[in-house]
């Protein structure tokens, strides 16, 4: 597969094909993700953290009113009355069950209503000199890159909820062979490199523009840490000794009783889960999920290293030493193909440790793109030239010290919100999202 360039262009009949897809490829998880349950599953409050699923479903629909009918479209508001009752910034999750939110069957009928106008939309709609919305149809691939991570937030409510199984999917492939063979980490040299893309199509505004970062010279894990290598932590009771736990963190260990990662519990001698309603062995070769970033931090201390900053992360995932410069993914340039990683919940779990050898960095690296997000050890800040666009509470409002930046993408991650530039964040209590974390040292004293 050729990347976006090769395949695309310029040619205006190509760029809609692929919005249409991927706006396509979209409602196909969306409806899966909403019709696997029972209406009355839709409406409930599974988690004070999470919106019911019948809000996701709608704000879905909203949004794309929102930036494609009436942003792109020009067109009259269909449902102005539903502005506020979906606007994230009005209402907090645990509040949004005791909306008047609309029923199950009428959210699906505005959601196809919606979606049937925006084709249409879209068949009409410039694909250059319209405007920064319409450039390369971007404002198409944000609405889709929009409903995939909402398809991500319903795919958490998932493993929230109790009572029958409700979603399956194949497991991924074992380990290659490789796998317990390679190195522990990996030397990342010194020296500069180019962060965030001014090119990339539909690149969000956290994301803009390219910069040039210089990065003294760190080792970096080759693979993510394992639940087996965090079951030693443990053990140990790095639940149990304050030094290793940043101040807010240890409070957390002691007001919540923290003791394992979330939806761990032992049972005898062994250590089980809940996964999507499945309780099961917890799989030592698997990475670390349902970890918060303060759990991770703490595992780092405790094993003598420290999390990678994200300019780290990134530099690791996207140079080339070989021509200095800085790919669009791990492997390269090409879009993510199943051989390059574990993404678009093809599986509900993630993959062993040491998958995915065709995906890995120049460095070999492996698992940057895929399986768990991974916690950084920096905030959420803007890049340099930061401009919001095309609304500030994407990203703007969200950048401080309060929030810790994620890269990389899960296995509920879709291609389409998946590159190496992609920043994720979140505040560094959370542990229901499908997050774990590799680990770093310097390679010289600082």
């Amino acid at each position: 597969m050729t990347g976006w360039a090769e395949e695309y262009g310029t040619d205006p009949g190509a760029l809609r094909r692929r919005a249409a897809e991927a706006l396509l490829a979209a409602r196909e998880r969306t409806a899966a993700l909403t019709g696997c349950v029972p209406d009355a599953e839709l409406t409930a409050q599974h988690s004070p953290l999470m919106s019911p699923l019948v809000w996701d479903l709608a704000h879905i629909g909203n949004q794309e009113e929102l930036w494609l009918w009436r942003a792109v479209g020009g067109r009259a508001a269909l449902r102005p009355e539903l502005d506020t009752l979906y606007d994230a910034f009005e209402h907090p999750r645990a509040a949004r069950r005791a909306l008047p939110l609309l029923p199950p069957e009428q959210a699906r009928g505005y959601v196809a209503d919606v979606r049937g106008r925006v084709l249409d939309v879209l068949e009409s709609a410039p694909v250059e000199g319209g405007g920064p919305l319409l450039a390369a149809s971007f404002a198409f691939g944000m609405v889709a890159q929009h409903e995939q991570q909402h398809d991500e937030t319903m795919l958490i409510t998932h493993q929230l909820r109790t009572g029958p199984v409700a979603l399956t999917a194949p497991d991924p492939p074992p380990a290659p062979p490789d796998a317990a063979a390679l190195p522990r980490e990996v030397l990342v040299e010194g020296g500069p490199f180019t962060m965030g893309t001014s090119t990339e199509p539909w690149a969000l505004d956290n994301e803009r523009p390219a910069h040039v970062r210089d990065v003294p010279a760190f080792f970096l894990d080759t693979l993510p840490v394992s639940n087996r290598a965090y079951r030693h932590f443990v053990e140990d009771g790095g639940y149990d000794e304050p030094r290793w736990w940043h101040p807010a963190g240890w409070e957390q260990v002691r007001r919540h009783g923290l003791t394992a990662p979330l939806f761990w519990r032992r049972e005898g001698t062994q250590w089980v889960r809940r996964r999507f309603g499945v309780v099961e062995p917890v799989p030592p070769d698997e990475p670390v999920l349902h970890v918060s970033w303060y759990e991770a931090a703490a595992y780092a201390a405790w094993a003598g290293r420290r999390l990678p900053t994200e300019a780290e992360w990134e530099k690791a995932a996207r140079h080339d030493p070989a021509s200095g410069r800085s790919r669009r993914h791990p492997w390269g340039d090409e879009d993510p193909a199943p051989h390059h990683a574990n993404l678009g919940q093809r599986h509900l779990r993630p993959a062993p440790v040491g998958s995915y050898p065709r995906g890995a960095s120049p460095l070999g690296v492996r698992q940057l793109a895929g399986d768990v997000w991974e916690w950084t050890a920096s905030d959420f800040l803007p890049y340099p030239g930061f401009r919001a666009f095309p609304y500030r509470e994407y990203s703007e409002v969200f950048f401080g010290t309060s929030y810790k930046v994620l890269r990389g993408g899960s296995f509920g991650v879709d291609p389409v919100a998946c590159r190496g530039t992609f920043r994720n964040w979140d505040l560094p209590v959370r542990r229901q999202i499908f997050a774990g974390f590799r680990t770093a040292r310097d390679a010289e004293p600082r």
